[in-house]
């Protein structure tokens, strides 16, 4: 669920998303690419057509325009190689390289000059095909360069392409893995002295000498493509954000790698029906909540024998996950070990050569047991300090999520972030100065900003961000902790970036900095506004509202809610285009609509474990309650028209949206759900078992969860969509909601299109068809507009007749 709540995916065919990923996490990304999610409000998709510059329209448009292109730069970093970052520094930090105009170039700080790296020329192949970098790498000694291009798609991300190697010494220039079907190899690495390469074919690992250019493979698939050698299966990508499972050893004689045994998992079946006159069954290796996990083990091949040996790892393999696994010596592993519940997480440390493994660490939860896998994009390395001796580490232990320092052997603890505050992410530490440099909100959760604090745990916390620069922080730092490139943005004002130098925050060059272009005027201006909510039942929300041009505070206007609800992701972000509608055709603003979202318990806001952890086995319960009674105390407010009221989200905000029709039907007239899921029996079993437990022992939480157990209550207007091809959220759900429907004779409206997936993205025109189709229904169910009472009265009594 994490990667299709990042609206963005919506657009180009599955996140988290974020987004997400149905999910985001969102959530999943780098720092420019969340900073990007956030301009967007997680709905980075923004439709654009007809400009006309003569329109009285043109500034709407002007708007929308200024999104696309920040889309596009999202889409950019988006489709970058997992796992590689957006800036690739030096390794001093003194400078970093960047692919422009297909040719690599090299960038001094702070003075910021620029030289060619690699030219255009030395990327030129035999027949003077030039070859376009899509990202690169080093050789340990800088001698090699490994280019990677001609990228396609796995799942999500394009991880697969070809990889040419370049000699920087004698220009030599030529394709690696000749033999292998074209764009099959995955996150080539040079060992660590750079003699050789080793890459994933088609699930299995190869190794190249660059010298001699053999070949040779080091695992077997039995000749079925079920077992996965050094990447993973369709739910570790999805959840785990698990992709590139291959490490090699820091003396390059072997590499320890990841085999999920994919055998045991059953296939969902979609059908392609329109690709040609016979239909076609396109399976998918999926397993539905309550089923056990891929049985996966670590191994390490010997690369002169090509010999494995399994780690004696404890534990049911096909009751227990492997998120994580790294070297942590020359001849040890150090990994993370999931139950399959995913309440309880064991780090262990195991012998390379005889299997051997220890736990040196434990920790568990009455809910669940927060991991980098469920916010990070891509998680790889391991945070060590202390020359090896210690790591850091994430933990909620405390009800909130804080920074620790583990010892190699585990017997050692020290906190080293202490108060009521949460931790959002871990981005840079700096042992020489003895800081590490952190996201954290402690003041406003739809906030983020850049904090430090002494890596012993005794010095205090220190804001690193300009306290004038109020919204959204986004920072690269680079190696030496010594430069940042920093972006910034909130609900009024749009994307800014510079570089600064850290500690002090220092832009490079005065006119770049942004505390000077902050233009308070710009916030007075806005219509949009957040706000907080407190419930009958006492629970607070955060929220933002946006009111329509040229407000009448003596008319009443309809109020479209925007929903998403679930732990992947959260709404309220003060970010630029925190309260745009990516799907509707025109200016809801303009036409006059009330616009709010509301982020409720559960959702993953630097709030405190006790705030997202409330939702443990209660998605569709309490998640539900706490927005209809959020939006309960939002009626109440004077200009909203209640006889208006519609409520509308995309996969899991198409569930929210499904359960609010149907569980407060009286309070919701209009909804409009987008890929729905409508029953977690229905989704995945690392997500699902993650916040629901296991339906095999608590199968009453999820039907009470389930819009399809509420169905018959239907008595507004709804409109549903979903795509055919859905490998992620699978069409089953909506035709089960249909049945439900039919059984009951609630009436209803609902387009299907054929072979897209979860984002509809696919197919010419079929996002303009959406956008027209959203707005229509949204504007004939929920008309726009300012209406005085007699005006309300008046449209009741004609709609009693």
């Amino acid at each position: 669920m994490t990667t299709f709540f990042i609206i963005i995916l919506h657009f180009y065919s599955e996140y988290r998303s974020r987004e997400r990923n149905r999910k985001w996490g969102y959530k999943f990304l780098s720092g420019l690419l969340r900073l990007s999610i956030y301009l967007c409000q997680l709905k980075a998709f923004t439709y654009f057509a007809g400009i006309n510059l003569f329109n009285m329209h043109f500034k709407i448009y002007l708007k929308k325009t200024v999104l696309i292109i920040i889309v596009q730069f999202v889409f950019f970093i988006l489709l970058a190689q997992p796992g590689v970052p957006f800036t690739k520094w030096t390794n001093d930090g003194n400078a970093y390289y960047q692919v422009e105009k297909g040719e690599i170039v090299k960038i001094e700080l702070p003075s910021q000059n620029k030289t060619t790296f690699i030219s255009k020329q030395k990327l030129t192949a035999p027949g003077d095909k030039t070859i376009v970098p899509r990202s690169f790498q080093l050789s340990t000694d800088g001698n090699k360069a490994l280019i990677y291009t001609n990228a396609k798609r796995v799942w999500r991300y394009p991880t697969r392409g070809d990889y040419w190697l370049l000699n920087l010494t004698t220009g030599n220039f030529k394709q690696l893995g000749k033999g292998r079907p074209e764009s099959s190899l995955q996150f080539a690495k040079f060992s660590p002295d750079g003699s050789k390469v080793a890459y994933v074919s088609e699930h299995n690992i190869y190794e190249e000498d660059l010298a001699s250019g053999i070949i040779k493979k080091l695992t077997e698939d039995n000749g079925t493509k079920k077992l996965i050698n050094g990447t993973f299966d369709w739910v570790y990508e999805e959840e785990f954000f698990c992709r590139d499972g291959f490490r090699w050893s820091p003396d390059g004689k072997t590499i320890a790698y990841w085999q999920i045994d994919a055998n045991q998992i059953r296939d969902y079946y979609m059908l392609n029906t329109t690709d040609s006159v016979y239909s076609r069954v396109v399976p998918v290796e999926y397993p539905k909540v309550g089923e056990p996990p891929s049985p996966a083990r670590v191994g390490v091949v010997d690369i002169s024998t090509a010999k494995t040996t399994w780690l004696d790892v404890p534990g049911d393999p096909a009751q227990h996950y492997i998120i994580r696994m790294e070297w942590s010596a020359p001849n040890e592993i150090i990994l993370q070990q999931l139950n399959r519940k995913q309440n309880e997480s064991k780090v262990m440390l195991c012998n390379a050569t005889t299997g051997k493994a220890k736990t040196i660490y434990t920790e568990s939860d009455s809910a669940w047991v927060a991991t980098l896998n469920e916010w990070r994009n891509e998680v790889k390395g391991w945070d060590w300090i202390s020359s090896g001796k210690e790591f850091v580490w994430f933990s909620e232990k405390d009800g909130w999520r804080h920074l620790y320092s583990i010892s190699h052997d585990g017997t050692k603890e020290r906190k080293i972030t202490n108060g009521d505050y949460d931790v959002i992410d871990l981005l840079n530490i700096d042992e020489k100065t003895g800081y590490v440099y952190f996201y954290a909100s402690p003041v406003n959760a739809t906030q983020q900003y850049l904090y430090r604090t002494k890596l012993d745990g005794k010095g205090p916390l220190e804001k690193v961000s300009p306290t004038i620069e109020e919204g959204t922080h986004h920072y690269e730092i680079s190696p030496n902790s010594k430069y940042a490139r920093h972006n910034f943005s909130n609900y009024y004002t749009a994307p800014l970036n510079e570089w600064v130098t850290l500690p002090d925050h220092k832009s490079f060059k005065p006119e770049e900095d942004i505390s000077k272009k902050i233009k308070p005027e710009d916030k007075a201006k806005s219509n949009i506004s957040f706000f907080k909510v407190t419930t009958e039942e006492g629970v607070t929300m955060d929220g933002w509202v946006v009111k329509p041009k040229n407000f009448d505070s003596t008319k009443k206007y309809p109020v479209v809610f925007y929903v998403y609800g679930e732990p992947a992701a959260t709404t309220v972000n003060d970010g630029y285009g925190a309260a745009s509608n990516f799907l509707y055709k025109g200016d809801m603003a303009e036409d006059g609509y009330v616009q709010v979202s509301l982020d409720n318990r559960g959702t993953p806001s630097p709030k405190g474990r006790a705030w997202r952890k409330s939702i443990y086995k209660k998605i569709g319960q309490l998640n539900i309650r706490d927005q209809a009674l959020g939006a309960k105390e939002v009626l109440k407010w004077n200009y909203i028209d209640t006889s208006r009221v519609a409520v509308w989200g995309w996969s899991g905000g198409g569930s929210s949206t499904l359960n609010l029709m149907f569980q407060f039907p009286e309070e919701y007239q209009t909804g409009i759900s987008i890929a729905p899921v409508t029953s977690s029996l229905l989704y995945d079993n690392i997500y699902t078992e993650r916040y629901m437990g296991l339906p095999q022992e608590n199968m009453e939480d999820f039907k009470k969860g389930a819009a399809l157990s509420y169905a018959k209550n239907l008595k507004g207007n709804l409109l549903f969509v979903h795509g055919t091809g859905d490998d992620n959220v699978h069409y089953q759900n909506t035709e089960m909601l249909i049945n439900e429907l039919v059984k009951y004779g609630k009436m209803f409206q609902m387009m299907s299109y054929p072979n897209r997936t979860h984002g509809l993205s696919e197919g010419e025109g079929t996002f303009n068809h959406l956008a027209l189709l959203y707005t229509k229904y949204l504007k004939d169910n929920c008309p726009p507009g300012g209406r005085t009472e007699d005006q309300i009265k008046a449209m009741n009594m004609k709609k009693a007749f």
